[in-house]
C-alpha cells in the first residue's frame, strides 16, 4: 500500500499528529517529576527532546501506521536493569489519567488500549529474558 494511502486505526479514533504530541509531551513530562518514574527515566534519558521526538514517532507509527518509527524498544528496555516489573503498572496507570485528560474520548481510549498491549508484550518480553518467567515451547 502506498505511505499515503494508510490509514492507521487512530484516523477514525481523532488521533492526528497533535494530539499524538500533546499526549507524549504531556505524559513524560510528568514522568519526568514523578517519585517512582522519574529517576529511572532521568538517569535512562539523556536528551530529552530526541526521546521525545521518537516517542511521537514511535505513537505516530502505532496509531497512524506512519513508518516513522525506526527502532526496538524490546532491547531498549532490556539494557535498563532498573525497570522492574512493578515500574509497568504506575507507568500505564499515569499514561492512562493523562490520555484521558489530553486526548479526544476515542483517541484516548485507543491510546490505553494500544499501551496496554504494548506493556504486556514488554512485559513478558523482559521477564523472559532476564529467566523469569520460562518461554512456552
Amino acid at each position: 500500500m502506498e505511505p499515503h494511502l494508510r490509514v492507521g486505526p487512530g484516523v477514525a479514533a481523532g488521533v492526528d499528529e497533535a494530539v499524538i504530541r500533546t499526549q507524549v509531551h504531556t505524559f513524560y513530562g510528568r514522568v519526568r517529576v514523578h517519585p517512582v518514574l522519574g529517576p529511572v527515566f532521568n538517569s535512562a534519558i539523556g536528551d530529552w527532546d530526541e526521546h521525545l521526538a521518537k516517542l511521537c514517532d514511535f505513537w505516530s507509527s502505532v496509531l497512524l501506521m506512519t513508518g516513522r518509527f525506526k527502532g526496538s524498544p524490546m532491547a531498549a528496555h532490556a539494557r535498563r536493569p532498573d525497570i522492574r516489573d512493578e515500574h509497568f503498572a504506575v507507568w500505564l496507570d499515569l499514561f492512562e489519567a493523562t490520555a484521558l485528560e489530553v486526548c479526544p474520548p476515542a483517541a484516548a481510549d485507543l491510546f490505553i488500549e494500544k499501551a496496554h498491549m504494548i506493556g504486556r508484550s514488554l512485559r513478558l518480553g523482559l521477564a523472559v529474558q532476564r529467566g523469569e518467567l520460562l518461554p512456552r515451547i
